[in-house]
């Protein structure tokens, strides 16, 4: 009987410096993927930072100045004039954006006009060309967006811009 007790102790003694084994050995497999992936953050960062770095130098101004006089010949660059800068609330609307026109489908005339004719003479007319009126009665013409207003509260030093620091 002791016998029998001796072995079942040798049993669960093998079985538990097994799993102890086990779970020692997936615990410095997670510790070496832990540095692994520290490492990767830390050569991710230092990139980030030397790419900074190349991008403060190529962006200098005197350098960017004797690229404008190097190449002027070839690029023709102007000076970008203080009227042209605008909010981005002012720009036009995307053409997603842009309203879906309500128009019913034109009837073909017996010359063989089309749609797409009709929709022509409608632009047309909404731009002032003579002979269009037929065109104005079967499609109803849509609104251009327009920009918004500058408002006189608002400053023009802000200008809205992206940034890539964090």
């Amino acid at each position: 009987m002791l016998k029998t007790f001796d072995l079942v102790l040798i049993g669960v003694m093998t079985a538990t410096a097994t799993v102890t084994y086990t779970i020692k050995h997936r615990a410095e497999l997670k510790v070496e993927e832990v540095h692994r992936l520290e490492a990767e953050i830390k050569l991710e960062k230092d990139t980030i930072d030397l790419l900074k770095a190349d991008w403060a130098l190529q962006s200098q101004p005197n350098r960017l100045e004797r690229l404008v006089k190097a190449y002027n010949e070839e690029l023709k660059l102007q000076p970008t004039e203080s009227t042209a800068l605008v909010h981005a609330k002012e720009l036009p609307m995307l053409k997603s954006e842009v309203p879906v026109p309500d128009v019913t489908e034109a009837k073909v005339s017996a010359k063989g006009a089309t749609v797409a004719s009709a929709k022509s003479a409608t632009e047309a007319s909404a731009k002032g060309a003579p002979g269009t009126k037929g065109a104005q009665a079967t499609a109803k013409a849509q609104p251009v967006p327009m920009p918004a207003p500058r408002g006189e509260a608002e400053d023009s030093d802000q200008i809205e811009t992206g940034s890539v620091e964090e």
